[in-house]
């Protein structure tokens, strides 16, 4: 599928609590450093008014194809991950008055079936977030050890011990496995007992996609990053969307909270805004946490 052929609609989560917390003002530049598809940056921008001082990051190809509109106005376009392109951003010595981390897979990757994220759509083992990478989940699914499936479904996955054990070893029993279908048919087939909403293969799905992108890394890396990039009363927004990212984000936030004077980052939010889990326009947004800071 070509870029052009992408769908462009994304319904952008939680955006009137991101747009309610940040309160984008007239003249103020902005930092999204998961721009996607726009959906957040274009409703902020259109607040702020301030393209030419605003910078949008993304390292997936597909999404650089629908952010034309807001580059032509003026807004910095950067295809990298964000941790790369903040550490530049930080050597250039800017800083924004408003950032944006929606961390995670967003629903437009998910629905494209070559992208491979998915596992109710047939398509190649892929996962990758940046294609430029050479490794896809397809490398890691049919070359890894048992054990060192087993450690990541634990680890990424966070699946209990047995099951963990159990799938690994289906996997290795199936392979070698080339597409999101037959992944998800080897867990389900070793999955014991029933299942409703949750599909068996969801956190191995969740597992392999963390591993091949370095999520949590990345999420762990930008972290410090983000108060340098930050201006003086500044705030920033974080959209989280499993447990392993959201602990890293709140772990880093109450770390500033105890640090008193020295603090560089103050909590907005106490307690983190949920998403909405009845919303069946965008399903995403049900695991969905927004955590808001500012710096003083």
């Amino acid at each position: 599928m070509s870029i052009k052929e992408h769908p462009p609609l994304h319904v952008p989560v939680l955006l009137n609590d991101v747009l309610a917390q940040l309160q984008p003002q007239s003249g103020e530049n902005y930092l999204d450093l998961t721009a996607g598809y726009g959906g957040h940056a274009r409703a902020i921008l259109e607040r702020t008014a301030n393209y030419a001082d605003s910078c949008l990051v993304d390292r997936d190809e597909y999404a650089h194809g629908h952010l034309g509109d807001i580059a032509s106005k003026g807004a910095t376009l950067m295809r990298d991950d964000f941790v790369s392109a903040a550490k530049q951003l930080v050597r250039n010595g800017q800083q924004f008055s408003l950032i944006l981390l929606d961390l995670g897979v967003s629903s437009p990757q998910l629905d494209n079936a070559e992208r491979g994220f998915s596992f109710t759509k047939s398509g190649p083992l892929d996962m990758r977030m940046d294609r430029r990478n050479d490794m896809t989940a397809r490398d890691l699914v049919n070359t890894l050890r048992r054990d060192d499936i087993v450690k990541l479904l634990m680890e990424y996955g966070e699946e209990p011990k047995r099951v963990a054990q159990r799938y690994a070893t289906a996997i290795v029993n199936a392979r070698p496995l080339n597409t999101t279908e037959e992944l998800a048919e080897a867990i389900k087939h070793a999955h014991v007992g029933k299942w409703q909403k949750t599909h068996p293969a969801t956190r191995t799905f969740q597992a392999f996609r963390i591993a091949i992108n370095d999520e949590i890394r990345q999420v762990s890396e930008v972290m410090p990053l983000v108060p340098k990039l930050l201006k003086k009363g500044g705030r920033v927004a974080i959209i989280s969307f499993h447990s392993l990212e959201d602990r890293v984000v709140k772990r880093y936030l109450q770390e500033q909270e105890r640090a008193g004077y020295e603090a560089q980052l103050h909590l907005v939010t106490k307690k983190a805004i949920a998403g909405d889990t009845n919303d069946v326009h965008n399903p995403r947004s049900r695991s969905a946490k927004l955590r808001v800071a500012v710096k003083p």
